[in-house]
């Protein structure tokens, strides 16, 4: 087979022999990278601990109208979510990608229904946000884990996938919507984008010619034991050091702006929410995020229209926008579609994406159910 049997020889080896990957210089983007976060999986959504502990008495009936979430336990926003949507009698329920393994489930392929632990429902929407395959609690090297993660993983995307009921940011259209497939889309619509190059030797690459970062094309999180995740933030590209290094996976080589200013701006519906954010390099975020300044700001209209207009192209009901200004120009970063807005609201004393998140989902959720006849189960 030339090279040793499963293992690729090494380009830059003349002999064919393969390397160990312990030999192999480690990857850029895993250099200088110290973020750990250990993902905690105690439950802390209060619809779900409140049917658990048998607070909320069972009713008769048809089945239950319901918010169906696929995320994990660490899911802030969602735990949010619930307590508002119980505050308007909406059942919200939640399968977490960390606690799935004893859940008691049923779903009926030829009618919108779930059995969910003893309770029968009707999801009318379903989100799917960070319920990753990687957090499942079991060891991918063994049959067994191997098997877990297949099921789920082929299940989970199918619930958010059904036609027969409604989808926040429906996985149809996102799944597909990686960092190039963004950058594309937002020049269509006039947004400026950096001059990017993907390649495994960035060391060769200088898109704009003039100094560059290097980013993940994947997730900036990698989570290669179920609940502990390890940071991919963009470093600085020095060709003093990189030379002909080739790396082992392709990695993107942005242009580096010099930007007056940085923006987020979150998408609900129709609404865009802006925030000013300060801060030393990319990875502060994370590493040392009680030093970045968040401000709100008002988004200009021109933007908010381009925004908008993406969001309708990719079908997103709700996402976060990283934006530069650069002059007179804003120039798209990317769209985070399972954006966490409650740190941004945070630093800002704002509940505003908070307040039309909770809006939007349960006039969503009215309008679907409008059908169905009324409850009250708190």
């Amino acid at each position: 087979m030339g090279a040793a049997e499963g293992r690729p020889a090494d380009p830059g080896n003349s002999s064919g022999a393969a390397v160990e990957p312990s030999l192999r210089p480690t990857p850029m983007l895993l250099q200088g990278q110290d973020y750990f976060f250990r993902s905690p999986d105690t439950a802390l959504d209060f619809q779900d601990r409140m049917f658990r502990a048998d607070l909320v008495a069972d009713e008769p009936g048809d089945p239950t109208p319901c918010v169906l979430v696929l995320a994990r336990a660490a899911d802030m926003e969602m735990n949010e979510l619930s307590l508002a949507l119980a505050e308007h009698d909406i059942r919200m329920v939640r399968i977490d990608a960390d606690r799935c393994l004893d859940l008691a489930l049923t779903i009926y392929t030829d009618t919108p229904l779930i059995e969910f632990q003893r309770w029968l429902l009707r999801p009318v929407l379903v989100w799917r946000r960070h319920f990753d395959i990687s957090a499942l609690p079991v060891d991918p090297t063994t049959v067994h884990g191997a098997y877990v993660r297949e099921q789920w993983h082929a299940v989970a995307n199918w619930l958010a996938c059904r036609g027969d009921w409604e989808q926040v940011n429906s996985v149809r259209s996102t799944e597909h919507l990686d960092r190039l497939t963004q950058l594309q889309g937002a020049a269509a619509v006039g947004l400026r984008v950096p001059r990017t190059a993907v390649t495994t030797m960035p060391g060769r690459s200088r898109p704009g010619g003039g100094r560059c970062i290097v980013k993940t094309a994947g997730h900036h999180l990698l989570e290669p034991e179920p609940g502990a995740l390890r940071g991919l933030f963009p470093q600085p590209l020095d060709i003093r050091r990189t030379g002909e290094a080739r790396e082992p996976a392709p990695v993107l080589v942005q242009q580096y702006l010099d930007a007056d200013q940085e923006l987020r701006v979150f998408v609900i519906g129709d609404r865009a929410i802006g925030f000013r954010v300060q801060k030393l390099d990319p990875a502060q975020l994370w590493v040392d995020p009680e030093s970045v300044v968040v401000e709100s700001v008002a988004v200009p209209t021109d933007l908010a229209e381009r925004l908008l207009a993406l969001c309708r192209q990719w079908r997103l009901d709700v996402a976060g926008f990283d934006l530069l200004g650069v002059g007179d120009d804003w120039v798209f970063l990317e769209v985070n579609v399972n954006c966490d807005w409650r740190w941004f609201e945070h630093r800002a004393d704002s509940t505003e994406v908070s307040t039309a998140v909770h809006d939007w989902v349960r006039n969503r959720f009215a309008k679907l159910s409008a059908t169905t006849g009324g409850w009250s189960r708190w």
